[in-house]
């Protein structure tokens, strides 16, 4: 266990994936406050925060045999941390007219602060991912997406033909289509609507 403690999440994940209760120990060690500090945002309560937190880590080991495509568990606990949160809120608001009233007023009270963060979330992930791809690849988005170009005026500024600016481009969008999804949840045309608007 105390090796297990030093070791990176990239090399828990497998352990967790084949059932190793050590390596969910870890993981849960590792981040079940930080996680609680993130679900407390929403919910300003401390007993409920505490709950969810349980419930998503939970989760986590119940569906542990879907995550072999995830790329960052860190980035993938967050995200369903943020979700049976929200979620959470939602049936409480349906089940219960006290209960959906407190929360109704939350969700109003957030609803614009949370946009704002999660469209900063958004446009973060993507400008990481984008910096992963290849200097001509960045520079070929870059010209099609951010400054509108069309694929015959890149070509003729890079000096390359226009079928590989699209080349180019299909593998980018795919390549961002699947790390977006994985990691978000959300469609890559949402995370672009995001970034290019800011």
């Amino acid at each position: 266990m105390d090796l297990l403690n030093t070791t990176a999440d990239e090399e828990l994940l497998p352990e967790l994936i084949s059932g190793s209760a050590d390596a969910f120990t870890v993981l849960y060690d590792r981040y079940h406050k930080s996680i609680y500090q993130f679900i407390y945002k929403y919910v300003h309560s401390g007993a409920l925060a505490d709950d969810l937190t349980q419930e998503v880590f939970i989760k986590i080991w119940n569906g542990r045999h879907q995550l072999n495509n995830i790329q960052s568990f860190k980035g993938y606990l967050f995200v369903s941390a943020r979700n049976h949160t929200l979620n959470s809120l939602k049936a409480a608001l349906r089940s219960d007219k006290t209960m959906g009233e407190i929360v109704k007023n939350f969700v109003a009270q957030r609803k614009a602060t949370d946009e704002r963060l999660l469209e900063a979330d958004y446009a973060a992930f993507l400008q990481r991912e984008l910096s992963k791809l290849p200097e001509r690849s960045r520079e070929i988005f870059r010209l099609c997406r951010q400054e509108y170009r069309t694929y015959e005026e890149v070509a003729q500024q890079l000096g390359i033909s226009k079928s590989a600016v699209k080349s180019h481009m299909v593998s980018s969008m795919k390549v961002l289509k699947t790390s977006v999804e994985q990691e978000l949840g959300v469609s890559l045309a949402t995370v672009l609507a995001v970034f290019l608007l800011r």
